[in-house]
């Protein structure tokens, strides 16, 4: 049984972000957002659940397909959950030309610029278009994926990094908010992307255990 709100489950839904509603997209005031191996908000138990996984909105200076990375990490770790990939959502939106919605150059800068608690247009209404076809009741949101160092932290080594959404698309809460580093690796090494997927994987199904 799906712990997404609006789904019947016998767990309680976690304490999630208060919501605040701005214009184009809501934030939590001026707060930034989370730094490497922090996050906000709390993932719900996903298991039961339909839920899309959009690519990578910005890939900058990573080696690899951070997308297929991404996928294989979720639908290992979360076999219990129906995941919908691009392909699949392409096909449908194919078989919907009036349905103006996208996979890719979605408008997502403001998740790097502050903690958002609640999306709004237009991103609201193209990811809630996209769940209504597939009959998904989340979505997850890979905003950005980095090779970088972490600032906060003095001589750190660059490292891949997930920048990643979990949002509820029919009221455009943000479920779960969060940034997630892989090991120590080459930028060359697979092994740096495939941590980084896997980190944002153990996440965000967080009982299937470490």
């Amino acid at each position: 049984m799906s712990a997404i709100p609006g789904r019947s489950s016998p767990r309680a839904i976690p304490a999630l972000a208060v919501v605040a509603l701005l214009a184009s997209v809501a934030c939590g005031g001026n707060a930034p957002p989370p730094e490497p191996g922090q996050g906000f908000g709390a993932p719900p138990d996903l298991r039961g659940s339909r839920v899309v996984l959009m690519p990578a909105q910005e890939v900058i200076d990573v080696a690899g397909d951070p997308d297929a990375e991404l996928a294989y990490a979720l639908s290992d770790i979360g076999r219990d959950v129906d995941w919908i990939f691009e392909d699949e959502v392409l096909e449908v939106l194919g078989r919907s030309p009036a349905i103006q919605a996208r996979t890719r150059g979605l408008p997502v800068g403001v998740f790097t610029r502050a903690q958002v608690q609640r999306i709004g247009d237009p991103l609201y209404g193209e990811l809630r278009r996209i769940a209504a076809l597939v009959d998904a009741q989340a979505i997850v949101l890979p905003v950005r994926v980095t090779f970088e160092a972490d600032e906060s932290v003095e001589g750190s080594t660059p490292r891949v990094r997930f920048t990643v959404a979990l949002i509820d698309p029919r009221s455009g809460r943000v479920l779960w908010f969060g940034v997630e580093e892989g090991g120590d690796f080459p930028r060359a090494d697979p092994r740096g992307l495939a941590s980084a997927a896997e980190e944002v994987a153990l996440t965000l199904l967080w009982y299937a255990g470490r």
